[in-house]
């Protein structure tokens, strides 16, 4: 009985630990990370709520597409390296010192909702704990296993390479959370050989895959009781007429207002690519969700970029 006591003890001692080691930068970020803050002042064109949103709330959203990137990266490390080679610690690094520039530039536009504050830590946490659990076996013993098999990859380094590869695109434009993660997991033992990498990645990527569906089941389902983003978006186009914008695919024209005309689009990915051929057109873009300043990124040859909130070096 002591025996089992001392354990249980160090157990809950651990677990504390991580914890509080989890909670440590949404700490930080609470009592550091704060601006100067101000009401916004900007008067909407676009007044509906339901196709509104915070203006501070364009900010914010980065440190979502800061995941997007990192699974990007994650695949193109992967594609013709193994998995020890990316930087994890500095993928959870570079999420959580998105935040500082951001909420300080957000205090400027009225403040981060608490509603967006409480979504960016929790995806953080979930983020950080996923990281940090596949860097401690992939860095161990995914690192022995490499050394095992030698420099042939293994058809399952293939395969999850490839997996990999369409989970980043996937999640360009959809919630990770719809990702079916069974079917990966049925995929690799499809195709699994004897070798020994093949057996090790069977049972280390299932065993991931597994807890993920099991995960993103809980996900969808507490989504579904408060509801899911919408996909699309409506925004202010001006300098070019209503004809020629219902020209471009995806984009639907709601109606002409004073400052240009309403039109309404998909979001995420399916955006960028609409906003590119909008400029191609001669638009100009007015508003967006009712926000005349936008958070605009980029991916850059130049190691830091002059003005810009936030830089940092992508993997792969």
């Amino acid at each position: 009985m002591r025996f089992l006591w001392r354990w249980l003890k160090r157990g809950v001692i651990a677990l504390l630990v991580l914890l509080l080691l989890l909670a440590a930068p949404v700490l930080y970020t609470e009592a550091a990370c704060r601006g100067s803050a101000s009401a916004a002042t900007y008067d909407p064109i676009i007044t509906d709520p339901e196709w509104q949103r915070a203006e501070s709330r364009t900010l914010m959203t980065y440190p979502e597409w800061h995941i997007v990137h990192a699974y990007d990266d994650y695949a193109k490390v992967i594609a013709t390296g193994d998995p020890h080679d990316f930087g994890y610690l500095r993928a959870i690094a570079g999420f959580w010192t998105t935040l500082c520039p951001l909420a300080e530039a957000s205090s400027a536009m009225g403040g981060i909702t608490t509603e967006t504050k409480m979504t960016i830590y929790t995806i953080g946490v979930s983020f950080t704990a996923e990281l940090l659990a596949k860097a401690a076996y992939e860095e161990t013993l995914g690192r022995l296993a490499t050394l095992i098999r030698g420099e042939t990859r293994a058809p399952l380094d293939e395969l999850s390479a490839e997996q990999a590869s369409e989970y980043a695109e996937f999640l360009q434009q959809v919630p990770w959370y719809k990702w079916d993660f069974r079917s990966d997991r049925e995929a690799l033992a499809v195709s699994m050989t004897d070798v020994f990498r093949d057996q090790e990645r069977n049972i280390a990527l299932g065993l991931e895959y597994a807890a993920k569906a099991a995960y993103a089941g809980v996900i969808e389902n507490a989504v579904a009781g408060v509801g899911a983003d919408a996909l699309r978006i409506r925004s202010i186009v001006a300098g070019v007429t209503s004809d020629a914008l219902g020209q471009i695919p995806e984009v639907v024209v709601i109606e002409e207002r004073a400052g240009g005309v309403l039109i309404e689009t998909p979001r995420y990915r399916a955006f960028t690519r609409i906003l590119a051929e909008l400029s191609a057109a001669g638009a100009e873009i007015a508003e967006i969700a009712g926000n005349d300043e936008i958070l605009f990124t980029m991916t850059s040859d130049s190691p830091t970029q002059e003005g810009a909130l936030y830089s940092f070096r992508r993997q792969g």
